[in-house]
């Protein structure tokens, strides 16, 4: 072992490392984006989730229990209905995650000690779920007028997983965790490993145009993101019983939104590393805030404000809220129109940016 020849090396690496910008902001980046991630915007305590009223008793003594579910802030009412099915079919849509119904009966009821209010819950989210039974654990002792305390006040109805099953949250998420991971990656390198291998040269000399060379390396790549998507549904139905509420046709429509969205960015990426390794943190930078922040493993709701604005950029946010609604609730994507055009704007941006940023040149 020669000490000298030793510092060579590591002095080469150290120069290469400090040459290589992108990989010594990651260095620092990954740390500090990891410990902000976790340490501030995932919070499992959830808060101010959309909730309706039905409110059908109106009386003095059913608001002011109302106002005690509200006083916990784990919800936030943004919709005032007259009966449950209205409810329903707000939670159908994705516009609620909850729904407070106060039978008409409620005096009554509240005088004989009997359950006094009903709380609907979407079940396609497990975190709404464990809302709901913090809601239906919550002690009224009549500080509030509501009257005298009974030991279950409050009765909880889940929708669509009423057996809360993890797989049946899980699985649908799992073909945009899958998609998103890919579909970056495998284009993140794309115009990368043209450069590495000698082809660009070639390129050079056609004429390809720099939009056609773009869309054709992104369209082979959607027709493997709906085998992917077909092999996920088809093991989640037939090993964990994922039911499918909704049309088939348009689960492989909302699968190509974020296929598409994905791919574009990974163009992006593409167009900015400069090497295949480059390419791959890059895309591990955005595929950790994409599973961490759509609401995949944490609660959406639990996030503070900001953090959720930030996570709306994301398809993966958006892809999410598509799959669940149209699996899981059986809503139609016409319903669901908000996530499909914020995906097909992040798919414009991307594509248009990537477009403009690649240059038919070796340097």
């Amino acid at each position: 072992m020669n000490l000298r020849r030793l510092l060579a090396v590591m002095q080469k690496e150290v120069r290469q490392m400090r040459r290589d910008r992108i990989t010594l902001a990651m260095i620092v980046a990954i740390p500090v984006a990891q410990l902000l991630l976790f340490g501030y915007a995932i919070n499992t305590n959830l808060r101010d989730l959309k909730a309706g009223v039905a409110d059908q008793s109106n009386t003095a003594a059913s608001r002011a229990m109302v106002m005690d579910v509200v006083a916990t802030t784990v919800i936030r009412p943004s919709l005032v209905a007259q009966t449950p099915q209205e409810l329903m079919e707000a939670i159908r849509r994705g516009q609620i995650s909850l729904g407070i119904v106060v039978p008409p009966d409620f005096e009554r009821r509240r005088a004989e000690g009997r359950e006094q209010m009903q709380v609907l819950v979407d079940g396609s989210d497990n975190a709404v779920q464990a809302a709901a039974a913090q809601i239906a654990q919550m002690p009224l002792d009549g500080s509030s007028g509501v009257g005298a305390r009974v030991e279950r006040p409050i009765s909880v109805v889940s929708f669509y997983n009423p057996e809360r099953r993890s797989a049946v949250n899980i699985v649908p998420g799992l073909i945009g965790v899958i998609l998103t991971m890919t579909m970056v990656l495998f284009t993140g390198v794309a115009i990368v490993r043209e450069r590495e291998r000698g082809n660009m040269e070639l390129l050079i000399a056609t004429p390809v145009s720099s939009a056609e060379l773009m869309i054709g390396k992104v369209l082979p790549y959607i027709a493997i993101g709906l085998v992917q998507t077909t092999v996920v549904l088809a093991l989640g139905t037939w090993l964990f019983e994922v039911p499918l509420n909704g049309s088939l046709w348009e689960v492989y429509l909302a699968a190509i939104l974020l296929i598409a969205a994905n791919l574009t960015l990974g163009l992006l990426i593409s167009t900015a590393a400069k090497s295949q390794f480059q390419a791959m943190q890059m895309t591990f930078f955005v595929f950790l805030p994409s599973i961490l922040l759509s609401g995949f493993m944490f609660p959406f709701s639990g996030m503070p404000q900001l953090v959720q604005w930030l996570a709306e950029v994301l398809p993966l946010t958006h892809f999410l809220r598509l799959i669940r609604g149209i699996m899981l609730r059986g809503a139609g994507i016409e319903e669901l129109w908000p996530d499909v055009l914020a995906m097909l704007a992040f798919t414009t941006v991307m594509m248009s940016a990537a477009i403009l940023r690649f240059r038919k040149r070796l340097d």
